[in-house]
């Protein structure tokens, strides 16, 4: 004979309130009830189970009946029933995980990556900055050389290490835009201190950075240049590098292109019938669309790639700085840019202005742009043609001719 205070499944189905009565509370025995409620739309059905700690009876919900079945009810009851045998309230201790929960939500809500920060930030105070181009400038910096080291990372996380690993390769190389980029960085995670996305110190103060990287290198000559002639030698070198970062560095020489530039190529960019590349204004730091001549050289590089995605160079920001410091760790990337003004200078006879379109730079006043409707294409074919062949006619360095003259003298030639 089953004991009377066990519900059956028969009993749980057909429960319901006494006549003229709301609630009605069916016993399964050691504090598990099914709790029956009238509703608008018919029966609810809730399981409660009662338990007296201290004195005092309490009342604990353990969901419905549609999704708790009367076993699992009851495996319910038999945990908190022995919870309660070892001192422990299951109210307190649910109202406590509860608090947890939500401050866990509270904070997932406040949680915000470097680039929401930066984005959140930029819309507040880009009106302050003095005009369009510093303001493009200003966010163009943070994007190339912050955003891939720690843009995705929620800023609570961030901590010295992560801004140093973002600042070390520009640090002692172009030392005035690595400071720079250190104030911006620094407001950001003021706003996110603000904010309260994070808390504790600021990451990206000054005297940190300085104490893990020491001063930045303020040269007067913030991109350090190679020499003319020692450009083509270091080409050579380069070649034999069968790196993709050693493509990049190369075809980025051979385009008097920037490092951003290059990086950011994507296929959609090239017209390789027309040996053109077309550089969008979004993509350049003066806001306009650039089209760059392709050399045979360049030609042949690109040709020598095989399309894995949108991006044409699969390579981070630094990795071109990396591959040139591994030869020459007194040059950057962008100096190879000067390079290619002074030899432009120096070995051709084009026109100044020529150069300067060639390095998408502004060319003339407003009224001589206003009257030169043409990019000068072809005379910049031309241009970097003849960049591309000096590039590839290794010459002598001083120092090898020295070398050279000094073993004759010894053998008496």
């Amino acid at each position: 004979m089953r004991r009377v205070d066990l519900l059956t499944d028969g009993e749980i189905r057909n429960a319901k309130p006494d006549r003229g009565k709301f609630v009605k509370r069916l016993l399964d025995g050691d504090g598990l009830y099914l709790q029956v409620t009238k509703s608008k739309d018919g029966v609810n059905k809730n399981w409660i189970f009662r338990y007296e700690m201290d004195g005092e009876r309490h009342d604990m919900g353990l969901g419905p009946l549609h999704r708790v079945s009367l076993a699992e009810a009851r495996r319910k009851k038999a945990d908190l029933r022995s919870a309660i045998a070892d001192g422990v309230d299951p109210l307190q201790e649910k109202s406590e995980l509860r608090k947890e929960r939500l401050a866990k939500k509270a904070k997932e809500l406040k949680a915000k990556t470097f680039e929401q920060c930066t984005a959140a930030y930029y819309k507040i105070h880009a009106r302050s900055l003095k005009n369009e181009r510093y303001r493009k400038q200003w966010l163009w910096n943070i994007q190339t050389y912050v955003y891939p080291t720690i843009g995705e990372l929620n800023v609570a996380d961030i901590d010295v290490p992560h801004i140093e690993q973002a600042l070390e390769p520009i640090w002692h190389t172009i030392g005035d835009t690595a400071s720079k980029i250190q104030g911006q960085v620094k407001k950001v995670f003021d706003y996110a201190i603000a904010g309260k996305h994070r808390t504790g110190d600021n990451p990206a103060r000054r005297e940190y950075i300085v104490a893990r990287l020491g001063k930045p290198r303020m040269d007067k000559n913030n991109h350090p240049a190679m020499k003319i002639d020692d450009a083509s030698a270091f080409i050579a070198g380069l070649r034999a590098d069968k790196r993709i970062e050693a493509r990049a560095l190369e075809f980025c020489v051979l385009c008097a292109a920037r490092t951003e530039e290059v990086v950011g190529a994507e296929w959609s960019e090239f017209d390789l019938r027309k040996r053109q590349w077309v550089i969008p204004g979004e993509r350049m730091k003066s806001g306009r669309e650039h089209r760059v001549p392709l050399s045979d050289r360049a030609m042949q590089i690109l040709g020598s790639l095989k399309h894995h995605g949108v991006r044409v160079f699969n390579i981070s920001n630094h990795a071109m700085l990396r591959v040139l410091q591994e030869r020459n760790p007194d040059v950057t990337v962008h100096g190879f840019r000067s390079t290619f003004r002074d030899w432009a200078a120096e070995r051709t006879n084009y026109p100044e202005f020529i150069t300067e379109m060639a390095l998408a730079h502004a060319v003339g006043t407003d009224v001589v742009k206003a009257y030169r409707r043409t990019d000068l294409f072809e005379r910049r074919v031309r241009l970097m043609k003849q960049w591309a062949d000096f590039l590839a006619k290794p010459r002598p360095s001083a120092d090898t001719v020295d070398l050279q003259a000094e073993r004759q003298r010894r053998s008496g030639r």
